[in-house]
């Protein structure tokens, strides 16, 4: 597909700087942009990599000074790119699909309007799927759960009995929502299963990476809280609360009944352990251990974490304790300590 860089200014509502009769074939990042293409940067601190580019056009912020090549100026050059990308590139949306022979779906099941139930997906009893959800093969919904409407379950994701996801939820391959919390007590020298009675709730917005997994409340309901983006691997135990438009990065851990405020980051392969509260707007950096609550605002590092300008000293002096342990024996030779 070939357009003008006009016609993609039109397209993002941005200015064009340039020939406006200039054919764009292709949409690619800076370092793999060729003649012909557009590409972007998205702030002016990274105009040095526009150098030797060998694009024809880039989308740049508002403020970006001319340099040049044709440029599109936009108040958000990222978002731009990507409606620009989906224009030249995208694949336009699979038709419906409506309920395929193949796929069982329960006679006691309600299936809205428009939706796609695609061919080997299970849909449970006294389950309600709603308008255009599209359900992939060998998706499980169990019994009696509660789809919103235009909900997203990608090849093989399992809801466990009485889940409940908003409107406008995607949940990715493999995914497993619902499964028993990881409770036992010890009985007469034996591991004895708490039996897991709750169930999940997932607000609105929520989008939840592949072979993620979030456990079921043991009495009452784990709950994740509407806008909040949830990555690949990702463990969330039993009867936790997660708040709104929350960020979990790949492969972290949260234990049992811990919760979450509002717009909180968790980098990857953090630990929670369980029934901590972690405030709103917090940030837990990658690999920490949290071990205790953490006020709202604040940010953390290391294991156990710590807030992280104490870290960060912590770490420093780590690098220099050769230099240190060499100045002690200075001293101590110097005093004529012996090492007894």
């Amino acid at each position: 597909m070939s357009v003008t860089l006009h016609e993609l200014a039109e397209l993002v509502q941005g200015q064009a700087l340039g020939d406006p009769d200039l054919i764009v074939k292709a949409a690619r990042p800076v370092g793999a942009a060729e003649e012909g293409d557009i590409t972007f940067v998205e702030t002016d601190q990274h105009a040095h990599l526009l150098h030797g580019c060998r694009a024809s056009a880039a989308v740049v912020p508002s403020s970006f000074p001319g340099n040049g090549l044709a440029l599109i100026r936009v108040t958000d050059p990222l978002s731009a790119f990507v409606t620009i990308v989906r224009h030249l590139h995208g694949q336009a949306e699979a038709p419906r699909h409506g309920i395929d022979a193949r796929a069982f779906v329960d006679l006691s099941a309600t299936i809205g309007e428009d939706a796609s139930i695609y061919p080997f997906a299970n849909i449970g009893a006294e389950s309600s799927v709603g308008a255009r959800c599209r359900i992939h093969g060998g998706a499980v919904v169990g019994r009696l759960c509660r789809l919103g409407d235009d909900v997203v379950l990608y090849p093989n994701v399992v809801l466990y009995d009485g889940t409940i996801l908003g409107n406008r939820v995607t949940v990715h391959a493999n995914a497993v929502i619902g499964a028993d919390g990881f409770g036992y007590r010890l009985q007469n020298g034996r591991h004895v299963k708490v039996p897991q009675l709750g169930h999940v709730e997932i607000g609105d917005d929520v989008e939840i990476g592949a072979c993620t997994t979030i456990d079921r409340g043991t009495f009452q309901a784990t709950k994740i809280g509407e806008g909040t983006k949830i990555d690949n691997l990702v463990q969330i135990g039993h009867n936790c609360r997660i708040g709104r438009h929350n960020l979990f990065v790949s492969q972290i851990g949260i234990a049992g009944s811990s919760s979450t405020g509002d717009y909180v980051v968790i980098a990857g392969q953090a630990g929670i352990v369980d029934h901590v509260h972690i405030g709103d707007r917090a940030i837990i950096g990658a690999k920490a251990g949290v071990t205790k609550d953490v006020p709202a605002g604040l940010r953390m590092l290391g294991a156990p974490a710590t807030p992280e300008r104490e870290q960060k000293r912590v770490l420093m002096t780590l690098e220099r304790l050769p230099e240190i342990r060499r100045d002690v024996q200075k001293i101590k030779q110097r005093l004529e300590i012996t090492d007894e």
